[in-house]
Formats: structure tokens, sequence, C-alpha cells
């Protein structure tokens, strides 16, 4: 039996709908796609459509509104990061319904992109590729860099991402450039590391401050420094500390849970992972070994685990290991690339992370971080390349 309580837009609220049920806000940039479920109930004549409205404080529902015909409906121009509950009304010819129960409260959020940088397809390109982490597809083109660009580090916040050194035109470079997520083009400049560096530099990053440490120094040897630079500040790297090892040919990536970053591996056999606290500076402190020495691998995180994948032992291996960032000691097995691959790039939100050049190739692998196993297809860069970088607007839900 209809409530019959309705009749805010039409004059015979005693026919109108039952309420919606089950309102289910989920989260986009700036909007929320808002489900429901239908009256069984329509009152004395056929549902015309519904009205779904947002409130920031559970008694205003005036903060957005939206109509339609059917589950979802958008409701746009909100604000990211403001927290929002929902009520959906139903509408026939005679009335509105009574409002449905509130949902829980979600927050709007920029949608978690990866980027792939440069890279070698012959020569040093200048690509940068954007993936979509919340489903799995292919590449899309966001612009170039100002330069064609290998072994370069990248790190990733919830606006810019910055990518540092790496080798351009016979080069070894100290240059740091940057992009914005939301703007599609090329990189603009940043600053400059206190060194030139490529093979690396491994990088990570909490909210403010980017990290980038060790690589392949212009004179063909390992170094031990660590810079650190604040993201949304343009500017030259500040020095931050040094490394227990000097390091070369880590490749990309470093593991962060918004207060402690971890680096290690690398050219020189080492099996050590090394952290810092990147609110403090200073050296670095060990956190305990891989399962094997390797370089030429990847390390991505969300805030809890690290994921290290790929690389060179006494072979090219399909290995991905993970540690618990918060809690020092060895690493564990997680399971298997689709293919042994090297010189790989990878990015991460809270719960996917994304590896690039599988089995030197164009293929993108998946993995669910939370949950151990083995690597799945995601989907294909624009071209085939390899010693790319990599970072995400959320890096691993810090974003």
């Amino acid at each position: 039996m209809a409530n019959k309580n309705g009749g805010f837009i039409g004059t015979d609220g005693l026919d109108a709908p039952d309420p919606p049920t089950g309102v289910t806000p989920t989260a986009g940039d700036q909007s929320l796609s808002i489900a429901f479920t239908a009256p069984t109930d329509t009152g004395t004549s056929a549902i015309t459509g519904f009205v779904a409205q947002v409130s920031t404080d559970g008694t205003a529902y005036s903060a957005g509104s939206n109509t339609g015909t059917s589950s979802p409906i958008v409701v746009s121009s909100l604000s990211n990061g403001t927290s929002y509950t929902a009520k959906v009304w139903a509408i026939n010819a005679y009335g509105t319904s009574a409002p449905s129960d509130a949902s829980s409260g979600v927050s709007p959020d920029t949608l978690a992109q990866g980027f792939i940088f440069g890279g070698n397809d012959g020569d040093q390109n200048e690509h940068i590729d954007r993936f979509d982490l919340t489903t799995a597809g292919n590449a899309t083109d966001f612009g170039d860099l100002n330069r064609g660009l290998t072994q370069c580090g990248a790190l990733g916040g919830a606006t810019r991402c910055l990518i540092a050194g790496g080798y351009s035109g016979g080069s070894t470079i100290n240059t740091i450039s940057y992009i914005t997520v939301g703007s599609t083009g090329s990189d603009s400049d940043f600053g400059d590391l206190t060194v030139a560096r490529r093979g690396g530099p491994q990088s990570f990053n909490n909210t403010t401050r980017g990290v980038f440490c060790c690589g392949r120094n212009a004179s063909g040897g390992n170094d031990n420094v660590i810079d650190y630079v604040t993201i949304a500040s343009t500017g030259n790297a500040t020095d931050f500390g040094d490394a227990l090892l000097t390091r070369g040919f880590m490749q990309n990536g470093g593991h962060s849970n918004g207060t402690r970053g971890i680096f290690g591996l690398g050219e020189g056999g080492s099996d050590q992972y090394e952290y810092v606290t990147i609110a403090s500076t200073g050296n670095a402190t060990d956190f305990g070994d891989a399962l094997r020495a390797k370089d030429d691998c990847t390390m991505m995180s969300n805030t809890v685990r690290g994921i290290t994948a790929g690389g060179v032992s006494s072979s090219v291996l399909n290995e991905i290991e993970y540690i618990t960032i918060a809690s020092t000691g060895n690493a564990t097995d997680f399971g298997n690339l689709t293919s042994n691959s090297q010189d790989v790039a990878s990015a991460a939100s809270a719960t996917r992370g994304i590896i690039s050049n599988i089995d030197d190739a164009n293929v993108v692998d998946q993995i669910q971080i939370p949950t151990t196993g083995n690597a799945t297809d995601f989907g294909d860069m624009t071209s085939k390349k390899e010693q790319t970088a990599a970072a995400s607007n959320k890096n691993g839900g810090l974003g």
C-alpha cells in the first residue's frame, strides 16, 4: 500500500508512489552516481521519473540535485573530499513520494589515474600514456614530454605528477618536470635534482613531499644520494640524507604509506630494502631483504603493502613479492607476472597495481594489491616501449 504522503510536485499526494529504497552513492570526480531501487507500489499512476538530492549536513538536501527516469542518477558539480548523503524521490502524474531513507555518506574524488612516461621504442621517446585505474583497458594519449626520455623516476600526487632525472640525448640529466593530472598536454619545468642520475632514481612521496633516491650518475658510477622536493611548489631539490648503499638501475618506483618510504635492490647485487621517514630528513635505515638480489625491477604500493615485480637476477624474472610497509622484515612471495619481464614500470591505486612493458611488449599486467595471486592482463600501452617510468595521482591511495 502506498504511503500516499508525497505531493510537493503534484496536487494529489494521496496517489503518489512509495519512496525508493536501497539508495547507494558511488564516488566520481566532483560527482556522485546514486543508485536505488524503484518502489513496487507506484500509487495510482505509473512512475514518470525520480529526483536525487544530496546534503552535506543530513538535513538540507539542496547541495546538489538531478532527475532521471531510472537508476542511477548522477549529481554533478560537487566538491571532492566533502561527504554527502543522498535521498531519492519517485514521481508520478499525481505527485512525489516521501523521501527515501538517507544513504551513508560518500565523498566525491578524482578518479585514480596511472601515467607512463617516456621510454625506449628504438629511440628515446616523449610519449605520456594515461590509464584509468578503476577499470581494465588500453591506454589513451595524454600528451608529450618536452624531450625524449628513458630511465627516469616518477611520483604522483592528487593534482601533479613529477618526472625526475633520466637519460636524454646521450646524457644523464638532473631535470625535474611535472604534469597537471587534470589537463592533458606537455610537461612543465619544476626544477633540478641535486645531481644528475638515471637508472632510477627510485621515488616515493607523501601528500606534500616527494623523495628521489640513488641512481647511476653522470660519471657512470652509482650514488647513494637522497633528494626531496615539496610537490606543490616548483623549485630545486634539497638534500635529504644518504642511502646505506650506492645503487643504480633500480628502475622505477618505491614504497610509501605516507609516513615511511622504502627503496632498494638495484645494480650491484643487492637484496636489501632501506627506509626513511618521509617527513624527517636523515639517512636511511635497514628494512629487510628481498627474495633475491635483482635490478631493473619495479616497486609500487598502497598504504599498507609494498609490491616489487619483475627484474633481473641470474635471469629475467616474473616473480612478484611484497612487504608490509609499517613492519620491518623480509619480503614474502606474492605471485607471478604473466611473463618474465625487466625494465618494467608500475603505478598503483589503493587496490590495483599496473605493470608496463611485460615481456618486452606494450602489454600491461594488473594485480589486486590487497590479495596475493598471479597477475592478469590489464590492457596495452599506446605503443611498445621499455625503460619507462610510471606514477599515479592516487600514489597507492595517498592522492
